[in-house]
């Protein structure tokens, strides 16, 4: 145990956010830089080191918490580093991105606030990297086997810097411009700066991952041709369907989804654009979702200058404890406030959308609303409730429902759905197609970027076996999870 008082000595503080009226002036991730070492050292001692430690359990990648935060406690940042890398490739984006469910599952957490877990492993890494500790790994030797990976988001980077590491020649295919999946043009810079994404990037390069950008596979390239040039693929595209709201008025302009609204803002981060075609600058802007992308959206629009900000949610608000059905260690729906919401904005609870409302040249103008309540275990409309509320500009954030069907990647390919329309896959990854797997929100379904990570890393053991009869790679995942099955 790092300090045996320290989680009944030491409160919880969580990184420094900063001013809100500076933060929405730039697109810099909103945390004060270098707040978190002063403190560090001691939210570290707050673990306790439990006999049996659950957030091992909460956490996909079977992070090894306790260990690192006995290293950060004592300031061997090197030996941290190395225990974090020894089960996450990319704690940079996990420490920026990941809900934490392994804050939640902390045994200090049933009584007391959490370990600040998610806080010592960003301050870990970028310690690391300032240090020089993050350095390329190539492969001793090579085995003559080639791999494609499809789709460059966590899932597909884990997977290819695991596989390139075993010694196989991977190439990494990405439908878009520039690396990253979702990471590039999903996440706001203000929540991860993409020069932690770059430099993961030049460290796969260095490792000897080729990369292949602007090649969509099922378009610019077949499924046939894909799978004559490797000796296995890994489909890590994700799951890119958005889900739609079929309402009337929804052909208006100025109603996009979040996905079509969110990368042309990172765009403009790049330098490709000088002004983002589709702005909240000076406009009523309504939010439809109320997730993690909902909020990128609200933090994204703050920052292009929205008259106002609406945020809807179709489900009751959560509430801010537990509830009975949600025991520890299990992680619960609770209301939580992003940084993104302390900028400012409504939040709006248990309304549905009937329509929208334009002007004469077809522009959404309003968006027209009524509450909803639980019935029988239905939701059903509350009468006399209904109103509008000015809309120039609506972002649909209502999730996702399966991998892009419509470029003939899983028809080319020959491949199985399973029921909810994910990408089929046994416990070692594998599709029904022989030496095809899927890792990722493409056979999981959405998800975390914590289990994409995971996945990835699992998928990269089952394609190695395949490979080679054997792999020596790590297990990636809690072993309750399908991965020890490879």
């Amino acid at each position: 145990m790092a300090d045996p008082k320290g989680f009944l000595t030491t409160r919880r503080e969580v990184a420094e956010t900063r001013p809100v009226a500076e933060r929405v002036g730039d697109w810099n991730e909103v945390y004060v830089p270098g707040s978190l070492l002063p403190v560090i050292s001691k939210q570290a001692g707050r673990c306790m080191d439990c006999g049996v430690p659950f957030c091992h359990s909460g956490c996909p990648l079977g992070n090894l918490i306790p260990e690192w935060n006995d290293y950060a406690y004592r300031g061997d940042w090197a030996a941290a580093s190395e225990r974090l890398h020894a089960t996450n490739n990319f704690p940079e984006f996990t420490g920026r991105l990941c809900p934490a469910p392994c804050e939640s599952a902390c045994v200090l957490g049933i009584n007391r606030p959490a370990v600040t877990i998610k806080n010592v492993e960003v301050t870990i890494i970028d310690k690391a990297w300032e240090a020089g500790d993050v350095t390329p790994q190539p492969p001793e030797r090579l085995s003559g086997k080639t791999v494609a990976v499809i789709g460059s988001g966590p899932a597909g980077l884990a997977a290819a810097q695991q596989l390139t590491r075993a010694g196989h020649t991977v190439a990494v295919y990405e439908r878009a411009d520039r690396i990253g999946g979702l990471l590039r043009y999903g996440i706001p810079e203000f929540k991860m700066e993409k020069r932690h994404l770059n430099r993961r990037i030049e460290q796969m390069r260095a490792e000897g991952t080729k990369f292949r950008t602007e090649v969509e596979i099922g378009r610019d390239l077949t499924a046939t041709k894909l799978r004559k040039r490797h000796d296995a693929v890994v489909i890590a595209a994700g799951a890119t369907t958005a889900r739609d709201l079929p309402v009337p008025g929804r052909e208006l302009n100025g109603i996009h989804q979040a996905m079509e609204y969110l990368p042309l803002a990172n765009k403009v981060q790049e330098g490709d654009l000088t002004r983002s075609p589709i702005t909240a600058e000076g406009k009523h802007v309504v939010v439809i979702g109320g997730g993690d992308t909902g909020a990128d959206c609200v933090g994204t629009a703050h920052r292009q200058g929205a008259a106002s900000v609406t945020q809807l949610e179709i489900m009751p608000r959560p509430s801010e404890e537990r509830q009975p059905h949600q025991p520890w260690p299990t992680f619960p729906m609770l209301y939580k406030v992003t940084s993104a919401h302390e900028e400012g904005g409504e939040r709006v609870y248990s309304v549905s959308t009937t329509h929208f409302e334009g002007d004469e040249d077809g522009n959404v103008q309003w968006l027209h609303l009524v509450e909803v309540e639980f019935r029988d275990g239905k939701l059903e409309q509350k009468p006399g409730t209904e109103r509008r509320i000015p809309a120039q500009l609506v972002t649909l954030a209502m999730g996702f429902t399966g991998t892009d069907q419509e470029n003939g990647l899983v028809r080319q390919f020959g491949l199985e759905l399973d029921a909810r329309g994910n990408i089929a896959r046994d416990a070692s990854y594998a599709t029904n197609v022989d030496g095809v797997f899927v890792a990722g929100d493409a056979g999981r379904g959405q998800s975390l970027i914590v289990w994409a990570i995971a996945e990835g890393r699992a998928a990269a053991r089952g394609v190695d076996r395949y490979l080679t009869g054997e792999s020596a790679l790590p297990y990636p995942i809690r072993p309750t999870d399908r991965s020890l099955a490879v």
